[in-house]
């Protein structure tokens, strides 16, 4: 095993490694040339977490991705037929994008690519920047050849955002928000060249090419980022907000709300996935501070789903139900509470984390945070086959509940003080009288 795919497996959750070895399998089954690129192999290399995987094909990548799906049972989130990429989300919340090694050529600023199938080499050279245009190859021949031709590797022990091209930010302009916010989640400074090229797009207003499927497209990455309100800030510095909404401005920018969010989140553990929808916190935040008529012409400018608009509108309910609940008698038994949050979503533990008033509320949320769910996940599936059998079997779902419960309910055994005696003083050392002497 090459240094890099050591790195790469100590990175990847169990989940993230579940996906990544059935993309590996079903792209040596087809006989396809297999790379980890994009975002993943940035946060791998730049020390980050691993958000989503990025696997990119030379060859057909949408009859791949739908296969994958199918085997791995995920949820196809979208089929782009233009880049020729399929998104994927795994049963266990792992996002997943695989895309075919392309070229794009823009006729002009912020038009759709004309594309074509290309090497792995000539897909890096074509992308935003050259910390996104790093590659490692999945493939059995040359699993751990780390593919690099941009010096992206360099950029990142620089701290430094730099554009693959000169023409960049022109070819698509959607990329200087994306510029924007990685400057601000990753914290880097923007190189001089990349600074230039952005002024000149901003000089001669290529922003108004922006799409709308791009401004929600952004709108969704800033959703899931723990600085959404620093990078909307950044928006409002770089005057570039009013693509998105000309309501959102002073006050109406909710970036109190944000603040709360954040430090909301940060109560969530970092190894545990509870399956939050932060795109619906999000656009809960986001949209708070508009009148009914802002929001609705926001709405309707973006183009927002109705799944989106409903996970919102049904969120603020869900969470007064789950705060009544919360107040209960019975949840003062560590198990009863477990067994309630454990089967909440946990978009709804983050709400009331920011919006309950109560206490009592408040404090048992982080006590399933902080205790309780790291506890049952300590106990191990060894310790509950001892007691609930087979997995499969009948009686095993309620058996490992009832252990998992116990576990909890039980007391920390006394640990009885044992008192340490100080030790006996050294004997004297004195010289020594003769009874003759006396």
């Amino acid at each position: 095993m090459s240094d890099y795919m050591f790195m790469l497996d100590s990175h990847l959750s169990s989940e993230q490694s579940k996906v990544l070895a059935a993309v590996r399998e079903a792209a040596a089954e087809a006989n396809l040339n297999l790379f980890l690129t994009g975002g993943a192999m940035r946060d791998m290399m730049g020390g980050f977490p691993i958000r989503d995987l990025d696997f990119t094909l030379e060859g057909n990548a949408i009859r791949l991705g739908k296969a994958i799906a199918s085997k791995l049972g995920a949820a196809v989130l979208s089929v782009d037929e233009t880049r020729k990429s399929v998104e994927v989300v795994s049963a266990g919340g792992v996002t997943a994008e695989i895309a075919m090694a392309r070229q794009e050529k823009y006729p002009k600023p912020g038009a759709k690519p004309q594309v074509q199938p290309a090497t792995i080499y000539e897909d890096l050279r074509r992308r935003d920047f050259t910390v996104n245009a790093i590659a490692l190859s999945l493939s059995k021949a040359s699993r751990g050849l780390l593919l690099d031709p941009t010096n992206g590797l360099g950029d990142l022990e620089h701290k430094e955002l730099r554009a693959v091209s000169n023409y960049t930010l022109y070819d698509d302009p959607s990329r200087i928000l994306r510029l924007i916010r990685f400057r601000v989640r990753l914290g880097f400074q923007v190189a001089e060249r990349t600074q230039s090229q952005y002024e000149n797009v901003r000089e001669a207003q290529l922003e108004t090419k922006i799409s709308v499927a791009h401004l929600e497209h952004e709108l969704r990455q800033i959703g899931i980022e723990p600085l959404a309100g620093e990078i909307l800030k950044a928006f409002e510095d770089e005057k570039l907000l009013p693509l998105i909404s000309p309501a959102l401005v002073g006050p109406k920018l909710n970036l109190a709300g944000f603040q709360k969010l954040h430090k909301a989140k940060q109560l969530l553990p970092f190894d545990i996935d509870l399956g939050v929808n932060h795109f619906a916190l999000f656009l809960n935040v986001f949209l708070e501070k508009l009148t009914p008529k802002e929001r609705a012409a926001l709405v309707k400018s973006i183009g927002f789903s109705k799944d989106d608009l409903d996970s919102v509108a049904k969120m603020e309910a869900k969470a007064k139900k789950l705060e009544k609940d919360l107040t209960g008698a019975r949840l003062q038994r560590p198990s009863a509470l477990y067994g309630l949050l454990s089967k909440v979503p946990g978009e709804l533990i983050v709400y009331l984390l920011l919006r309950s008033n109560q206490r009592i509320v408040v404090d048992r949320l982080k006590n399933y945070l902080q205790k309780y769910l790291p506890a049952a996940r300590e106990i191990t599936e060894v310790e509950i086959a001892e007691h609930a059998g087979t997995p499969g079997s009948p009686k095993y779902g309620k058996l490992r509940e009832q252990f998992i419960a116990a576990k909890l309910d039980a007391r920390p055994k006394k640990v009885v003080p044992v008192e340490v005696l100080p030790p006996p003083p050294p004997p004297q050392q004195g010289r020594r009288t003769s009874s003759f002497g006396r």
